[in-house]
């Protein structure tokens, strides 16, 4: 028998979800991943169950017309049998159920733990009354495809019946969802924040005593557009040295032309164009942002880490899949005078961030409204402990 089924809708998510696995050390783990393969789960736990595919939008169907039909094609439709299947198999074997991530995640664990039969746990790190906080209906409603994930929509309160205690990203998140009478949801601390390790290595062999420049281009096809702007904004920053933050293999790079790429090893790659040079680092993502001063960020998550380090993020759109304008537009609104959204230019971009450097007035409006919103640390820890008390009682009334 599992102790916990941890099902989580989403890159993030599964970070998430995958962090939460560290403190429960001890448990017997499964995790049913929603969006991919779920590889950060590997090592974390005992199975991983479901068809653990990729789709072209990387999560991110509803985001375009484009994505929908291109998930479509790839068998969107056959994903969402086999993931209900996997969960109405998975409640025979399991003792308990967290959630991480929407609706629909929600509506998976919902019959993985057999329609609240079994403890069911809702960790929600997307919606935040920041998204929408000020803005009329009528200013939501223009953006139908967005509206979801901005606030709890009737059938997530209605599944909400079935938790046990539902985790929100922000006190005011917590305030409107007790205005809705969803009186489970509690902000116990940031889990975005908690998923960010202690520093992977020491960069004081690369720095050469400029502010640090924090590239973070993503993870999802956004690169090919996002990662070539970077660069080029870069090298109009010669006052800054250049990091980023890449995920990938080193030979899927894409460069902006004039460009090229030396591997030094697995974790390490130059980038250059005559005189500017660029630091590529992989598995080192929260060291770079323990020393950045200023980022460009066109991600999810990442861009809200640096922000909930005081790091202030200039951010532009990209063509998708997934930091497209009405996203980058969304996550402008979460985070506030932490980051600003411009213009994909090359010149606008480096502008922003020169603004950024030498406005000490700004940056500091930036670092505290950062903080503010993306933090304090500490929810993952508690709320294992709260998944750890639920099992114990559930022991002792089965023996």
């Amino acid at each position: 028998m599992t102790d916990l089924l941890i099902i989580s809708g989403g890159n993030a998510e599964d970070l998430i979800g995958a962090t939460l696995c560290q403190h429960l050390e001890g448990l017997s783990l499964a995790a049913l991943p929603l969006v991919g393969a779920g590889r950060r789960y590997e090592g974390r736990v005992e199975r991983i169950l479901g068809p653990r595919t990729q789709m072209p939008s990387g999560g991110f169907p509803f985001n375009s017309l484009d994505n929908l039909l291109a998930d479509l094609r790839a068998g969107f439709h056959l994903e969402i049998l086999r993931q209900i299947q996997a969960a109405q198999l998975a409640r025979r074997e399991v003792r308990a159920v967290a959630v991480v991530g929407d609706a629909y995640a929600l509506a998976i664990g919902v019959l993985a733990s057999n329609w609240g039969r079994l403890p069911l746990f809702h960790l929600q790190p997307q919606i935040s009354h920041y998204y929408w906080g000020g803005r009329s209906v009528w200013e939501r409603l223009r953006q139908p495809n967005q509206f979801a994930a901005e606030d709890y929509m009737f059938y997530e309160r209605w599944m909400h019946r079935f938790v046990r205690a539902v985790y929100v990203r922000d006190p005011l998140s917590e305030q409107r969802a007790h205005r809705l009478g969803l009186h489970k949801a509690r902000f116990v601390g940031s889990m975005a924040m908690d998923t960010l390790p202690p520093p992977e290595r020491d960069l004081s062999g690369l720095l050469d005593g400029r502010p640090v420049l924090v590239l973070l281009p993503g993870t999802r096809g956004d690169v090919r557009f996002s990662l070539p702007l970077m660069l080029q904004s870069a090298a109009l920053l010669p006052e800054m040295q250049g990091l980023v933050a890449w995920a990938g293999d080193f030979s899927q790079v894409p460069l902006a032309e004039g460009w090229s790429l030396s591997v030094l090893d697995d974790h390490t790659a130059l980038a250059q164009q005559g005189p500017h040079r660029v630091w590529l680092l992989r598995g080192a993502f929260s060291a770079i942002l323990h020393v950045g001063q200023v980022a460009i960020g066109t991600a999810g998550t990442a861009n809200e880490q640096a922000a909930g380090m005081g790091i202030p993020v200039v951010a532009f759109p990209t063509p998708g899949p997934q930091y497209i304008y009405p996203n980058a537009l969304r996550q402008s609104r979460l985070l506030g005078k932490a980051l600003r959204l411009v213009q994909p230019k090359t010149e606008v971009v480096a502008e922003t961030v020169r603004a950024f450097l030498t406005d000490e007035q700004a940056r500091e409006a930036a670092r505290k409204e950062g903080l503010e919103r993306n933090g304090p640390r500490g929810a993952l820890p508690h709320i294992a402990q709260e998944i750890r008390q639920v099992l114990a009682l559930r022991g002792v009334h089965a023996g």
